[in-house]
Formats: C-alpha cells, structure tokens, sequence
C-alpha cells in the first residue's frame, strides 16, 4: 500500500515504513537505545531525503523520551536542577545546529553533512562498543578476573567556577560542564536527528560523576524539551517535518518495543551489545560505500531550499 509523503516529496510503502519503525522497535526493546542513529541512515536507504529523515526522527524521539520520563519521575530518578542546567545548553546547542543544517541547505550540502557525521560517529562508536563487548565477554567467561576500579569521586570538573548544589545527584559542581554537555547533544539533535543519549548517559556518569540511578531519567527530561524545539525550529525554518511519516514510525516503533523488551530478557547483554555493535558497523558500512561508490545517475536535477 503506498502513501504519499507530502513534506519528502515521495510514495513509499506503508508497511515498510511500519516495518522499519517496528524493527527499530525491537533494537529499542532489546538494547535499551532510543533508535535514532539507526532510523535516520535507514530512511535514507529507502529513498527520504536526508533533511527530512532528520527532522521527522528528531520529531519521533520526542514521544518515546517522554514516554520513558513519565516512568522515571514516578520513580522519583529525576534530577531537576540538573536536566534544567542541561535543558539551557541543549536549546542553545539545538539553534546553533538548525542554523547551520538551514545555511548547509541553501548550499546544497545538507546530505554530505549529514552523511559525514554518520559515517563517522557510527564507525567510532561501533567499533568502540565491539571492543567493549568482547572485554565483557572475556571477562564474564574468566572467574579468575580482578574486580573493577572504582571511580573516582573528585577530577577536574570539581575545581572549576561557577558551582550549583544539585541535591538529587548530590552533587556541588561548576554548571560549566553541564552546559557543554547540554549543547553538544542539541547540535547533534538538530543535525543529526537524534537524542544524544548515547553521549550524555556516559557523560553524566563519567564527567559529571552523577549517581546511575539519576542518569537516565534526567538525560531522558532533556531530550524531551530539546528534540521538541529541534522539531518546532526545523518545522517553522526549514519545513521539513513529514507528520504521516512520523505517525508510521511511531505506530511501528512502540508494536516493536514491546516485541524487542520480551526478546532481551532471554539473551545475555554481552551478546546483546555485540550484536548491536555489528549492527552499527554494518550501517555505517553502507552509508560509507554510497559516498564512495559512483552513482548511477551522475547528475540530478533539484531545487536548492530559499
């Protein structure tokens, strides 16, 4: 059954696109990932332009991070100070990262940008998740191994200015590294139409020294308002929010999680973050073989964006 998409300009078959959400879905489900960063490369494969992969996913994480914040402030897991300090860097981040896909747009280069940025942020964390992966493994398989480090309580982040008592992580910090924090993850939301959790959950813990258990609930707050901007900047200057295409996703994405949670609980996470890691690796491989490979169209005729 195809349906036109009005905002991508193409007809695509419906069920794909619930297949799709729902196989993301299940990587959700089974891997406790947003999704993202595998959505918007396989929307391109199936023919969406890349600016409005980008912003429609960036659309689609707004209902899964609320959905999952909703759990976590019922558990009282949510640190609001600090989602704020972070909620102020990511809109700033998200505005500079719109402005940048707008100006890349009218240039006509807004899918080699997004295509770079994937190439190379899946190839990195791919790989270092596979390395990862085997350590755990080599590690889970060898009784004799000697017990983890503990972290250390007190680095560099300590000794800079401006520090705010945050007392659900019990924490007192400079708001300096938060900041920062906040405003790479919207850049990336804005450019990349994801929700950045990948980078924040191990910052906060490592950098930031945030207890685990606040972690994810407070990361999840500011996707929420960030991907949400990302959308309303990207709907009202770019135009380039597909809402029929959102609503598939959607609807096939949360069928799929629910299938993906049952399936995670019968597989170990070492071979889960394997699994994952090859799925990455594969992607990114993809996307890498289309900016190098010859077209079979050598030129296109398009409409640059005013």
């Amino acid at each position: 059954m195809q349906v036109y998409l009005p905002i991508a300009e193409v007809s695509v078959n419906a069920f794909l696109l619930l297949g799709l959400g729902g196989l993301v879905g299940v990587l959700s489900g089974m891997f406790g990932v947003g999704g993202g960063f595998l959505m918007t490369p396989l929307l391109f494969f199936i023919g969406i332009p890349p600016a409005v992969a980008v912003a429609t996913e960036a659309n689609q994480i707004v209902a899964s991070s609320f959905s999952g914040a909703l759990a976590h402030f019922r558990r009282k897991t949510v640190d609001l100070k600090m989602g704020t300090v972070l909620l102020v860097g990511g809109l700033i981040g998200s505005a500079i990262g719109v402005e940048v896909f707008r100006i890349l747009r009218q240039m006509g280069q807004v899918e080699l940008l997004v295509s770079l940025c994937y190439v190379v942020f899946l190839g990195v964390v791919g790989v270092l998740m596979f390395i990862e992966s085997l350590s755990a493994i080599r590690r889970a398989n060898n009784p004799n191994r000697a017990p983890a480090k503990p972290r250390k309580h007190h680095t560099w982040v300590h000794g800079l200015p401006f520090k705010m008592r945050f007392r659900q992580s019990q924490l007192y910090i400079s708001a300096i590294p938060p900041l920062i924090i906040g405003m790479m993850v919207g850049v990336l939301a804005a450019i990349m139409g994801v929700g950045g959790g990948f980078i924040m959950v191990p910052a906060m813990i490592y950098i930031l020294g945030m207890p685990t258990k606040v972690v994810v609930g407070t990361s999840l707050f500011q996707i929420i308002f960030v991907t949400g901007f990302t959308t309303l900047m990207h709907a009202t200057q770019n135009q380039t929010v597909d809402a029929v295409l959102a609503v598939l996703l959607l609807v096939g994405g949360v069928i799929g999680a629910q299938i993906g949670a049952r399936i995670g609980v019968r597989l170990r996470a070492e071979q889960l973050r394997v699994l994952l890691a090859l799925m990455v690796l594969g992607v990114c491989g993809k996307l890498l073989f289309d900016l190098v490979v010859t077209p079979a169209e050598l030129y296109a005729i398009g409409e640059v964006a005013h």
